[in-house]
């Protein structure tokens, strides 16, 4: 079944208008609608007061015209009574202040009060609509994110500590606490790394940020143990925030869920077509499966104010990139836009008036489209030769120590994943601790904290053939965020053939110079340039495969390969500019012998994906005007029902879905 719908707010609105928008949302091919997730004030207007019929009536009238409803948790958005009545609920920032009312989330997510008001709402929720026909699932809270530095929270982090090291023996050895005469003697002496007191432990960082994202996973458990006892039938999910986001743990947070979901704003993030779908790519490899975008952008966004409007075409483009990713459910935010609140500017489907214009054609377009080709895509699966790893320890651990001023573990991670996407190679986006053993080729992009567990999962897929890719600031630190006793890269060393022997970090306009030495990649590009980062290599056992040339590393190894067992190790020690990574990117796949889907320009974005042993190809247009493609194959188009064949037009923002005759 695929999913297709938009997240509706009728509380907003009056009771005679919900059957109008139920009729517009059934003739845009709508067959599901979120609700409610921001309507704890409604549903629960006094303690212990318990309003459903109005979310009766609206669910009853969506679903006469053949909606399904994912609710909602409430959580997200606690009602003032309860606020009021307990302040300390409230969440403190990293500066020591506590947040007030006026918001959303702004509760402390380990506060006991607060766990107790939760799981009344939600077992109330989940007790009266466990048996609705109509409701098909849950969304747990919203967004997930800020950290919480409150009294609670530091004692809770101080027993979250005491469970993981056992003693403060143990802790002060891991930390090196020696340092500045930290040493503890009482639990109670470790504090929060609130930002007013300087710059913390990188042990003690480390670890009260995965103790927040620990504890929004417990959370977010307490919440789903009572659906799931309650609402066997109905699926739980929660709505991530795609790539760039790296507050939390998404692993660990996807892990008990039935799906992953998040929240795609193209125009807000200012994303172009790799960052869109390095979101969606990121989204799926957190369970390696499907997924839904339970809120896609649909209208100018803004609080304050006002965010571009989608040009013509571009909604449907959105919706088709992110199926050809991997989405199975895809839900615009917003239906209508709202007249009062902090979103009056965050547009949706209909304007302020209601009124069905340009944007609501466009989305009924794409609903027409959907109901024809519904039963071809269900159920269609990615399928990629070469995975990178995410880690949000490492992401965690540049938060506290960036190592220079512009490098960006995001920025550093896409520069690969660009590379990628603009040859047209998908790309799964996974876990250092994954199974690894389905791909050609693994990209490692400066996997900072090692552990035996992650090495040794590297070794396997590198000694059976697998190539593996490792950048600088790899293997530097332990699990505790301390310095390994090591020569760089550490447990990786023995992987790469390389020793780190010295490392420049450059200044704002520092540049060296590179040039590939083997003869492949210097026929491709024989000289190019590099930022940021340098490491200086000397090879113990592995080849050379690019040298700096200046300053005083000059003619020094930057880029090497290195066998090991029945695969190899390719060891990139500095950040290049475009041109260096198209050439070692083609050169990477020629090497694992991974084919590239389809030579395109720059604008076309080229995916597949598989169902029942048939191949589906998306093209997808992101520029305004026409662009032209080779097809070296017959197709047929499943949008238009014609047949395709070599040079073919893809109209601007246009899409094609071809699988072959």
């Amino acid at each position: 079944m695929f999913y297709f719908g938009v997240d509706y707010y009728p509380e907003h609105w009056p009771e005679e208008r919900w059957p109008d928008d139920a009729r517009l949302m059934a003739e845009a091919g709508f067959n599901v609608v979120r609700l409610a997730e921001f309507a704890w004030s409604k549903v629960e207007p006094r303690e212990g007061g318990y309003e459903f019929s109005w979310l009766d009536k609206a669910i009853d009238i969506l679903g006469q015209q053949g909606m399904k409803i994912v609710l909602g948790t409430l959580t997200a958005s606690p009602p003032p009574w309860l606020m009021s009545a307990h302040p300390d609920t409230f969440r403190v920032r990293a500066d020591g202040v506590r947040v007030t009312f006026g918001n959303r989330r702004e509760y402390c997510l380990n506060n006991p009060v607060y766990h107790d008001y939760t799981r009344r709402i939600v077992t109330q929720m989940a007790k009266h609509y466990g048996d609705h026909p109509t409701v098909i699932g849950w969304q747990i809270d919203n967004e997930f994110g800020d950290r919480c530095y409150c009294p609670v929270c530091a004692r809770a982090f101080q027993n979250w500590l005491h469970r993981r090291y056992g003693s403060l023996d143990t802790l002060n050895q891991k930390w090196g606490t020696v340092f500045w005469s930290h040493t503890y003697t009482d639990w109670s002496e470790i504090p929060l790394p609130l930002t007013t007191g300087g710059s913390p432990n990188p042990g003690l960082a480390l670890d009260f940020f995965r103790f927040s994202a620990d504890s929004y996973v417990a959370y977010q458990q307490m919440q789903m143990d009572i659906l799931r006892e309650k609402c066997p039938k109905h699926f739980i999910t929660h709505n991530f925030m795609g790539f760039m986001y790296d507050g939390l743990n998404y692993h660990a947070l996807a892990e008990p869920l039935d799906f992953v979901s998040w929240d795609n704003y193209p125009l807000m993030m200012n994303a172009d077509a790799a960052r869109m779908a390095i979101a969606h790519d990121t989204m799926r490899g957190l369970k390696r499966s499907g997924f839904w975008v339970m809120e896609e952008q649909s209208g100018p966004h803004g609080w304050e104010n006002v965010g571009p409007t989608p040009r013509p075409g571009e909604l449907r483009l959105w919706v088709y990139q992110a199926i050809s990713h991997g989405a199975e459910g895809i839900v615009f935010f917003r239906w209508r836009t709202s007249r009062f609140g902090t979103e009056q500017y965050w547009h949706g489907i209909l304007d302020h008036d209601g009124i069905p214009r340009r944007r609501y054609q466009e989305v009924k377009r794409i609903g027409e489209e959907l109901k024809r080709i519904r039963n071809m895509i269900a159920g269609s699966r990615c399928r990629a030769e070469v995975a990178m790893l995410l880690s949000y320890d490492d992401r965690f651990a540049f938060q506290i120590q960036s190592n220079n001023s512009r490098f960006s573990y995001s920025d550093h991670f896409q520069l690969y994943y660009e590379a990628l996407h603009r040859l047209n190679v998908p790309v799964d986006i996974v876990s250092p601790r994954g199974d690894l053993s389905d791909y050609k080729l693994v990209i490692a992009p400066t996997l900072h904290i090692t552990s035996e567990e992650i090495v040794s999962n590297l070794q396997r897929y590198v000694e059976q053939g697998g190539v593996l890719v490792i950048t600088f600031r790899s293997g530097v630190k332990d699990e505790a965020n301390a310095v390994v006793n090591l020569p760089l890269p550490g447990l990786l060393a023995d992987l790469s053939g390389i020793e780190v022997v010295e490392y420049d970090s450059l200044l704002a306009d520092g540049r060296n110079g590179l040039e590939f030495v083997i003869p492949r990649l210097s026929t491709m590009v024989r000289k190019t340039s590099c930022e940021v980062w340098c490491d200086i290599i000397e090879p113990k056992g592995a080849e050379v495969v690019a040298r700096y040339t200046e300053d005083y590393y000059a003619g020094r190894a930057a880029v090497t390969q290195n066998n090991y067992g029945l695969g190899e190790t390719i060891y990139v020690g500095t950040i290049g500019d475009v041109a260096f990574y198209h050439a070692l990117m083609r050169w990477l796949l020629e090497k694992a012998g991974v084919e590239p889907l389809l030579a395109t320009s720059r604008a076309v974005e080229v995916t597949a994906k598989e169902r029942d042993g048939r191949a589906l190809l998306f093209l997808l247009n992101h520029a305004s005007q026409d662009e032209e493609v080779e097809l070296e194959k017959r197709y047929r188009d499943l949008l238009t029902d014609k047949a395709v064949e070599g040079e073919t037009t893809i109209p601007g923002k246009g899409v094609l879905i071809l699988t072959q005759e």
